[in-house]
């Protein structure tokens, strides 16, 4: 995974995320709830997404990891000079 994929991959994930904030915040605002209520519900739901977000920042960064070892090792098998062929996804 090159850096543009990875970038990209991140505006995915805060976009997901973002988009998932808003709806829940707009659901739970529009919901008929008291004041109470309401803010317990968005407390809950905040803090599941921050979940959430911190596992797929958990995964992104072992696959970059992953990746990372992946090139190293196929770039010390080469000889010097030579170079290597992208392998087959």
């Amino acid at each position: 995974m090159n850096h543009d994929e990875r970038s990209g991959l991140l505006y995915l994930l805060a976009g997901i995320g973002l988009g998932v904030l808003i709806g829940a915040v707009l659901g739970l605002l529009f919901a008929p709830k008291s004041g109470e209520e309401l803010r317990g519900e968005l407390t809950q739901r905040v803090h599941d997404l921050s979940e959430k977000v911190r596992e797929l920042a958990q995964q992104v960064y072992e696959k970059g990891g992953e990746t990372v070892r992946n090139v190293r090792e196929r770039m010390s098998r080469r000889p010097s000079g030579e170079e290597v062929a992208p392998e087959e996804a």
